[in-house]
């Protein structure tokens, strides 16, 4: 053998060394690989928790003020009602969904029941489309199973008692002014109010009772009381909605019971309105009728016994809020959580955070 080629092949420093250059390879594949395992486990518990424990909701208009307002940010606890097993198979963090696919569904224990005022998250009844990819709403839960609910001229009756009032609630009141006298929309803003309508020195204001008292003392203000629709309003007729049809107007609502499970009905063509979107729409059943007659699944029928519970859900802002006084009642398989805090609270108007409500409990 020659002294050359037993020599070491001579490398350039420009030159990469092959066994250094496997083992970079190697760990720059094992870190990658560490990184795609942590983020798929990160996104599979951020599934979980999102499916069984919390979500997270914007409150988009101001039909709960003053409990809570446009551009607050809430945590909703699953947990608290019983957290619902996937309905549908769809992408995660989308509204995107495989049609026509409905899974067998269950609802976990939650550690307390539904309360009469609780603030509640929901999915909205009358929405097209399977029950979890409906649109979330919140609203407070006024009406239970069981309960017998009235409305007159705004005040609300619930089993013959007027309900207890459980926040600042928001609604429209009449201020009339001084003959030839302006009254200020900033200084109404700057009170808390927002005006409604206007005309021959009358306004609608939409406020608390707290501020009404302070508006009835301004020196242009002759009288102040609340905005109340007669009872032969008729504000309904002209709406989509079944449940309102039986009724006139959202501040008058003759008396009616929230359904129940088990409950049996009689129907008639005087109290179709109520339940026809009980037995077609949520418990899904065919119905074909004729004034008092009823064919139900084939059978004819005038009695019908309620599948699950039932409640009556109105907004803390009662001349602002399409709230079950329009559309009716939600069922207990479209309960999503009980809404818990506030993380978060941006101000649209003023393009600044509400600090004062960060972290705040929700009652």
């Amino acid at each position: 053998m020659s002294k050359k080629s037993g020599k070491a092949k001579k490398r350039y420093f420009w030159q990469s060394d092959p066994k250094k250059s496997r083992e970079e390879e190697s760990k720059a594949k094992h870190w990658a690989r560490e990184w795609l395992d942590a983020l798929v486990w990160a996104a599979i518990a951020a599934i979980i928790l999102r499916t069984f424990f919390f979500g997270a909701y914007r409150i988009p208009t101001p039909s709960m003020e003053k409990t809570l307002l446009t551009g607050d940010f809430l945590i909703v606890t699953k947990l608290a009602y019983g957290p619902r097993s996937p309905m549908t198979v769809s992408v995660p963090f989308t509204d995107i969904y495989v049609p026509g696919v409905r899974l067998p569904w269950f609802r976990l224990p939650g550690y307390t029941d539904i309360d009469r005022n609780d603030i509640v998250v929901f999915n909205y009844p009358i929405d097209v489309g399977p029950v979890s990819m409906k649109t979330n709403y919140i609203k407070r839960a006024v009406g239970m199973p069981g309960d017998r609910l009235e409305i007159d001229d705004k005040v609300l009756f619930v089993n013959g008692e007027e309900s207890e009032i459980m926040a600042p609630m928001m609604q429209n009141y009449r201020v009339e002014v001084r003959e030839r006298i302006r009254l200020s929309p900033s200084k109404v803003r700057d009170a808390g109010a927002r005006i409604v309508q206007s005309g021959n020195g009358v306004h609608i204001i939409n406020m608390t009772d707290e501020t009404a008292q302070e508006v009835e003392n301004w020196g242009e203000v002759n009288s102040v009381e609340p905005f109340v629709l007669p009872d032969d309003f008729d504000e309904f007729s002209r709406r989509p909605f079944h449940f309102s049809r039986g009724f006139m107007n959202h501040d008058n609502l003759s008396e009616f019971q929230v359904p129940y499970e088990g409950q049996q009905v009689e129907l008639s063509q005087d109290n179709w309105h109520l339940y026809r979107d009980i037995i077609e729409r949520y418990e899904r059943n065919s119905v074909q009728r004729d004034e008092d007659r009823f064919v139900i699944n084939g059978e004819e029928t005038n009695s019908y016994t309620i599948q699950q519970d039932y409640y009556f859900m109105m907004g803390d802002n009662r001349d602002d809020s399409e709230d079950s006084r329009y559309w009716g009642f939600v069922p207990d398989d479209h309960v999503i959580g009980k809404a818990s805090i506030i993380y978060f609270s941006w101000d649209g108007e003023r393009w600044f955070p509400r600090f004062d409500r960060v972290f705040n409990m929700i009652h």
